[in-house]
């Protein structure tokens, strides 16, 4: 599978282009249709498990879950990180996405989403639906890896209806 990285620029007339940054190619995945495949993907090629401040991006797909791009949408600190929709939506209409998957890393190597994670995970659900873009899991890295759909969609979807708290 060849991974490209892209970045979002703002041209003279302040219009947003995506730039490929590099390209790399993953050998033995074709597509990324399983989380522990992306999760391997993330520690292989960005070491999102030895990272020492928290990193999101977003794996923009096709509709035949092909990796059409990957792009950093933040860069935090040691315990948290800013994720805006705006950044990540503008990304995946750029690219033509169908589907896309959150993943960021825990430095802490604690996979456990955070009950932040969850609210981040439910806005971006709810800003997917009004864009008829498909949400289809949010991924962490930590020592393991933990998958919100992989780990109860049962309870992933009460809490995307609000009939639950956050973890």
């Amino acid at each position: 599978m060849r991974i490209n990285k892209y970045s979002l620029k703002a041209n003279e007339d302040k219009t947003l282009e995506l730039v490929k940054d590099s390209s790399c190619n993953y050998l033995g995945v074709d597509k990324l249709d399983m989380p522990e495949k992306i999760a391997e993907m993330m520690r292989i090629i960005y070491k999102a498990n030895n990272l020492p401040e928290e990193y999101v991006w977003v794996a923009a797909l096709s509709s035949k879950s092909k990796l059409i791009g990957m792009f950093e949408v933040s860069h935090g600190t040691a315990t948290s990180s800013l994720i805006n929709p705006k950044e990540i939506f503008s990304r995946l209409c750029l690219c033509g996405a169908v589907s896309f998957i959150i993943i960021h890393n825990h430095p802490s190597g604690d996979s456990k989403p955070s009950e932040d994670d969850m609210k981040v995970t439910k806005r971006l659900k709810e800003c997917a639906n009004l864009m008829g873009i498909k949400m289809l899991d949010h991924i962490i890295i930590g020592d393991t890896y933990y998958s919100i759909y992989e780990n109860g969609y049962a309870f992933y979807s009460m809490y995307m209806q609000g009939i639950l708290p956050g973890c």
